[in-house]
């Protein structure tokens, strides 16, 4: 059984996005199908553009098997994606995909991020550049490093029915400057699908959300892994949308599900007019801090 919950920021329908929460297994067939439940669904509802977690297409058991079934970007996962965004009209924001290695790093994947338009034509690809390499509180160690290849550069924002889209990937909200770079660029919304541990999410999650969001005027949308994936690994889940205040506007409850919300880019317009930051950035210091 699905799970929704929906929070209108204004009466326009135009720029309705659905924010999808799914518990990803090894088993990519499966999650296939619940994605494709989930965006048909949200589609039915109304929803212009459907944003789904970190490692949407699976979850391996060990590190072995997260690079074994990796594909390429013209394999059998994004295809059969973009034949949904086509039949559903939608947007479709994949998260986390893993994506093949090139051969001379076969034993690796990137992390990309890949945004379809609604004819299920890839529209932008970013691969993620700030890699998960901590020691865990509790004493657990987690090197995303060993297995991910990172990305090399940024994606500008890319036009969509629901306003310009900034890619990024999880632990990419914890680097500021890479959202400020974006929202310099044109974005209106700032993206992190994300597949957060229980730790983390509760320490941080809503917090970094509400600040990415408050720190550049942007709606900021959070589609989460949730609940148990392995014996080892399990996801925060509270998949969410922040508007340009800070404000949590949609989230999604326990569960496999979506939240929906309307991205208001006037209401975006008037915080950026009324409280006009990009003015008083001092680019003259934060480029030369010691200068005197």
């Amino acid at each position: 059984m699905l799970r929704r919950s929906l929070v209108m920021a204004s009466n326009c329908s135009r720029r309705l996005i659905a924010v999808c929460q799914m518990t990803s297994s090894n088993n990519k067939e499966r999650n296939l199908e619940v994605v494709a439940q989930l965006v048909k669904e949200a589609s039915s509802v109304g929803a212009k553009a459907v944003f789904l977690p970190e490692c949407f297409d699976y979850v391996g058991e060990n590190r072995s098997q997260t690079v074994e079934l990796a594909e390429p970007l013209h394999g059998d996962t994004i295809n059969r994606m973009k034949k949904v965004a086509a039949e559903c009209n939608v947007w479709l924001s994949l998260g986390g995909f893993h994506e093949k290695g090139p051969l001379e790093d076969e034993r690796k994947v990137y992390n990309s991020h890949v945004l379809i338009d609604n004819h299920g034509v890839i529209k932008e690809v970013y691969r993620k550049t700030h890699l998960f390499d901590v020691n865990m509180k509790g004493g657990a160690v987690l090197k995303e490093s060993e297995y991910v290849i990172p990305g090399t550069c940024l994606s500008p924002p890319v036009a969509s029915p629901v306003g310009k889209i900034g890619m990024q990937v999880c632990y990419d909200i914890r680097f500021p400057e890479l959202s400020c770079t974006q929202a310099q660029m044109g974005a209106d919304i700032l993206t992190f699908p994300s597949a957060f541990t229980v730790v983390t999410g509760m320490a941080h999650w809503e917090v970094l959300l509400r600040a990415r969001a408050i720190d550049n005027q942007c709606y900021v949308v959070a589609a989460a892994q949730v609940g148990q994936h392995t014996e080892q690994r399990r996801s925060y889940g509270h998949a969410m949308v922040v508007d340009p205040w800070g404000a949590v506007v949609s989230q999604c409850s326990e569960g496999v599900g979506f939240c929906l919300a309307n991205l208001d880019i006037d209401y975006l317009e008037k915080v950026r007019e009324g409280m006009p930051i990009w003015k008083h950035r001092r680019y003259d210091l934060y480029n030369n801090p010691l200068k005197t």
